[in-house]
C-alpha cells in the first residue's frame, strides 16, 4: 500500500475535499473551504518526492520529469478516486489531489434547481456550469451526465482532464475520453466527435479558443454541448467567450451564441452557518430571445437586470440565492456579506455597526 493512500482514507473519513502535500509541512486536508494541518510529522523534500512519485505509472513519471507538472486520475479499490495534480514549485515537488466521491450524485442531492432538467431536454445548444475552483463544477457536470444517461437513449461522448467519475452503462452510452491519454487536446477531440455520431458532448473545461469555437459550432450543428468555465457570474461568461475572439470575428460570435446558448448555471459553495458543510449558492441564466438580443446587440452588461425579471422562467442572481441561504438560516450573516455584489441588501442582517 501507497503511503498516500493512508492520507486518502484520512481525508476521506473527515469528509475532506482535497489534500495538499508540499516540503516543510505535514500532510494538509481542506475541509469546508479551509486548510487544516494533520497530526503528521513534517515532510523533508526528499520523502515528498518518494511519495508523490510512488502513485504515479513508469508513464506518468516520463511526462512529469518532461513537463515539469502532470494531471492524472488515480484509484484506490474499495475506497475511491482522486484527481491529481504534481508540479513542481519554489520549494521543491508538490501535489494537490481531489477527493472525487465514489456514487455520483443526482441533480436532487446536489440542491440544483427544477429548471436544470427541463433545460437538459434540449435536443442541441449550449449549456455552461461556471464558477470557481473548488466549488464543485465537475461535480454538477458529473450529476447532469448521469442524469441523461439515466434518461436519454443517446450517445454522450465526454473529454475530461482527467477523468474523475466513471459512468456506468444505462439507457444511454457514454464514451468517455481523458486529455493526454486518450486525445492530444480538447480542441482535436471536438473535431473527431463530430464525425463519432454523438448525440451530447460534455467537455471537462473551454479553456481556450479553438476549444470555445468548437463547441459553439457543434451546439449549432445538432448537438447539445456541455462544458465548464471558471467565471464568477453569467454575464462573466458571456463576456469572457466573445472577449476569447479576434474583433473580426466578434459580430458573428454574438449571433452564434445568442442563437445557440441555452442555460447558465454558476455556482458557489459556501460554509454553512453551524460548520457542518457546504451550501450552494447558484446564479441561474436562461437562453431567451430578451438575453439574446442582449448578446446579439453588444449589451451584455445588461444580463444581470434582464435575470432578476425572469424569475418566472426559473432564471435568479447570485445575491438573491444567497439571501435566500441567508433567511432559511442555512449561512452566516458574515458569510452572506463577504459573498455578495450588492452589500446593501444584506445590511439589514448583521449585528448592528457592522455593516458597509
Amino acid at each position: 500500500m501507497a503511503m498516500l493512500d493512508k492520507v486518502f482514507k484520512a481525508a476521506i473519513d473527515l469528509n475532506a475535499s482535497d489534500v495538499h502535500i508540499a516540503p516543510g509541512e505535514p500532510f494538509m486536508v481542506r475541509k469546508l473551504g479551509k486548510i487544516v494541518k494533520l497530526k503528521s510529522q513534517k515532510l523533508t523534500a526528499k520523502h515528498t518526492v518518494q511519495i508523490i512519485r510512488e502513485v504515479l505509472t513508469d508513464e506518468q513519471k516520463e511526462i512529469l520529469d518532461e513537463k515539469l507538472q502532470i494531471d492524472f486520475a488515480y484509484e484506490i479499490s474499495g475506497l475511491g478516486r482522486f484527481r491529481g495534480s504534481v508540479m513542481m514549485h519554489n520549494n521543491g515537488l508538490g501535489a494537490v489531489f481531489r477527493v472525487i466521491p465514489p456514487v455520483i450524485p443526482t441533480l436532487q442531492e446536489l440542491g440544483l434547481p427544477d429548471v436544470l432538467p427541463k433545460v437538459l431536454n434540449q435536443h442541441q445548444g449550449l449549456i455552461l456550469v461556471t464558477g470557481g475552483s473548488g466549488h464543485g463544477k465537475s461535480t454538477t457536470l458529473a450529476a447532469i451526465v448521469d442524469h441523461l444517461n439515466t434518461h436519454r437513449a443517446h450517445h454522450i461522448l465526454t473529454v475530461e482532464d482527467p477523468i474523475e467519475f466513471i459512468h456506468p452503462l444505462k439507457k444511454g452510452v457514454v464514451n468517455q475520453r481523458q486529455r493526454g491519454r486518450d486525445t492530444l487536446s480538447y480542441g482535436n477531440a471536438l473535431k473527431g466527435a463530430l464525425r463519432q455520431d454523438p448525440d451530447i458532448i460534455v467537455i471537462g473545461e473551454l479553456r481556450d479558443l479553438d476549444t470555445i469555437s468548437l463547441a459553439i459550432s457543434a451546439a449549432e450543428t445538432g448537438h447539445l454541448v456541455i462544458g465548464t468555465l471558471a467565471t464568477s457570474s453569467a454575464a462573466k461568461t458571456v463576456d469572457r467567450i466573445l472577449d476569447s475572439f479576434p474583433p473580426g470575428e466578434q459580430s458573428q460570435i454574438r449571433a452564434m451564441l445568442a442563437e445557440s446558448l441555452k442555460a447558465v448555471f454558476t455556482q458557489r459553495l459556501l460554509p454553512s452557518a453551524d460548520g457542518e458543510k457546504m451550501e450552494l449558492a447558484l446564479e441561474v441564466l436562461i437562453g431567451s430571445l430578451s438575453i439574446g438580443n442582449l448578446i446579439r446587440d453588444q449589451k451584455t452588461f445588461q444580463i444581470a437586470s434582464m435575470m432578476q425579471m425572469g424569475k418566472n422562467i426559473g432564471m435568479q442572481i447570485m445575491d438573491e440565492s444567497i439571501l435566500a441561504l441567508l433567511k432559511e438560516e442555512k449561512i452566516s450573516a458574515e458569510m452572506a456579506l463577504a459573498n455578495a455584489d450588492n452589500k446593501k441588501l444584506f445590511n439589514a442582517y448583521l449585528p448592528q455597526g457592522t455593516g458597509n
